[in-house]
């Protein structure tokens, strides 16, 4: 496997023309087309990188697994969330503009894993909760607003059962490198 190259901050993919679908003409659902209005649309539900499914189902909750800024298949950056005026190394680095909407990304792809295994976004009643793990610079502790990027996005499309609790964590590495992850759990009837 390659590595993934890392996006400058300027040149960072907007989920607005990149997480575009090429499966299906149209929304299927309320949620969708309000995915739709904001010039998203949902991908195909990106293929594990482990021993794990991208969604279970327990109860009327699904929990869906981590979810990278995967954009047409591909991790469009890698590396530290840095806001650049941290010590520095020679890894490369993502500002916190950039990760945040690289938290959009992760969670449309996670409603994309919810809608795999219940069949209509409709269906869903509340999100939950939403743990977003931000891959940060030692120093910097910006991780809830890179994390607002997954919530601002969800409360855009779910209306008041997009509003949840929250954790925001740093951590020293993500899987593949990736600056950022998000899982939900979705509360559906």
């Amino acid at each position: 496997m390659s590595t993934p190259e890392t996006a400058a901050p300027a040149e960072a993919a907007s989920p607005a023309t990149a997480v575009q679908s090429d499966a299906g003409s149209g929304a299927s659902s309320a949620v969708e087309q309000r995915l739709a209005e904001l010039g998203l649309a949902l991908p195909e539900v990106a293929a594990p990188v482990a021993a794990y499914v991208p969604a279970v189902i327990s109860g009327n909750h699904v929990y869906t697994s981590g979810q990278l800024p995967f954009i047409n298949g591909k991790l469009e950056a890698t590396g530290k969330v840095s806001t650049g005026t941290e010590v520095t190394s020679d890894e490369p680095t993502v500002s916190p503009e950039a990760a945040k909407r690289y938290a959009e990304v992760c969670a449309v792809n996670a409603l994309a894993a919810v809608k795999s295994v219940i069949g209509d976004l409709d269906r869903i009643t509340r999100i939950v909760k939403v743990v977003g793990f931000v891959s940060s610079d030692p120093s910097f502790t910006g991780q809830p607003g890179v994390i607002n990027g997954a919530s601002e996005l969800l409360g855009k499309v779910l209306g008041d059962a997009g509003q949840h609790a929250r954790s925001a964590v740093g951590v020293s590495v993500l899987p593949l490198d990736s600056p950022v992850e998000v899982e939900l759990i979705a509360e559906f009837a």
